[in-house]
């Protein structure tokens, strides 16, 4: 008799207990689906050395997570999800305590974005860098020419054009440095590759003398069709024994003291960029250029071009005499006259 009765309170505790992990396994389940407590997206630094109780902690003083109770519960029942890992982290407001969990498991950092436009110039990318969220600055400080060493530029003294623009991301504790090296081994590569495949009989001596083409090319259009023609009338010249006279070098020349306008004075006054004054090419690049510019350097079109001038519309009108690029500069002068006109009517 006694034997039935324990039997029976054995069944009887069995089955409640069965029953009771029943009821905790879904009150976790539900727990762990939950949504964050977050109206907008969130970017979440886990310190390096955080446990579980430590991520608990923030996680309520953050306000990313209502009822933090469960959570340590749920890393004994669920051991697997306790895996942390440091790291800055993006959490959306769709997100479960699941899905944040697991992704502090992968360790899958989110990943900022920063962007260098094609043509910029270098004394625009430290400015961009420095307001970069999350990015150590390291080369605050430092000279032109000591930061080319760092980046790993050997025998230079600027880091003009040697810089490929693009985005780039990077996680939460990278460095300017890091975002510069990156930058410069795409171009290193993209300027090798290019200078092997250009055509014959080029009048550069050095792939750095293509890619100071390139950077001009880069600042007298950004129109992919007219980048060859370009090309092709800075080579025209240079085997012709012309001087470029290109206004963008001239600017890069003058520095600070260019106020938006080049006057006379300016195109006559002597740097070592203006290339109404100097034979041949300026001794740096004067922006970044983009691999577009880089092929239209190494191929440029096959036309008897020496002149070209915008339109005023977007474009360049090409000429091979000077009486018809005189008409054209003419012609460039009168839609300027009359778009301002235009303008000034409103």
């Amino acid at each position: 008799m006694l034997m039935k009765k324990l039997v029976k309170i054995s069944l009887f505790l069995l089955a409640f207990i069965i029953v009771l992990l029943v009821i905790v396994k879904s009150w976790l389940d539900n727990y762990e689906q939950s949504k964050l407590a977050l109206f907008e997206n969130k970017i979440f630094t886990l310190p390096a050395g955080s446990g579980r109780i430590a991520l608990k902690s923030l996680l309520e003083k953050e306000g990313i997570i209502t009822n933090t109770r469960p959570l340590l519960f749920l890393f004994k029942i669920k051991p697997e999800l306790s895996q942390l890992k440091a790291g800055t982290y993006l959490l959306t407001p769709n997100m479960t305590i699941k899905d944040m969990l697991t992704v502090f498991n992968q360790g899958k950092e989110f990943q900022f974005d920063i962007r260098f436009i094609e043509g910029s110039q270098f004394k625009e990318w430290l400015p961009i860098m420095a307001k970069a969220a999350y990015l150590e600055q390291t080369l605050k400080g430092k000279t032109e020419k000591e930061i080319a060493e760092l980046v790993g530029i050997t025998g230079a003294d600027s880091i003009e054009g040697w810089l490929s623009p693009d985005t780039y991301s990077y996680t939460a504790h990278s460095t300017d440095l890091m975002l510069l090296q990156r930058a410069y081994k795409r171009m290193k590569v993209a300027v090798e590759e290019v200078w092997r495949e250009r055509d014959a009989n080029l009048p550069y001596k050095t792939s750095y003398e293509m890619l100071i083409m390139a950077s001009i090319i880069e600042k007298e259009t950004s129109l992919s069709e007219e980048r060859p023609l370009v090309a092709s009338v800075f080579i025209n010249r240079l085997r012709k024994g012309m001087r470029l006279q290109t206004d963008p070098t001239v600017i890069y020349g003058m520095g600070e003291n260019y106020k938006n306008q080049l006057t006379l004075k300016d195109i006559r006054t002597s740097t070592p960029y203006n290339t109404y004054t100097i034979n041949g090419l300026p001794p740096t690049p004067i922006a970044m250029p983009s691999k577009a510019s880089l092929i239209a350097a190494a191929h440029p079109a096959q036309t008897d071009y020496i002149y070209f001038v915008a339109t005023g519309n977007g474009g360049h009108k090409f000429t091979t005499q000077l009486r018809d690029h005189n008409k054209a500069v003419q012609e460039y002068r009168e839609v300027k006259r009359n778009q301002k006109a235009n303008l000034d009517k409103k």
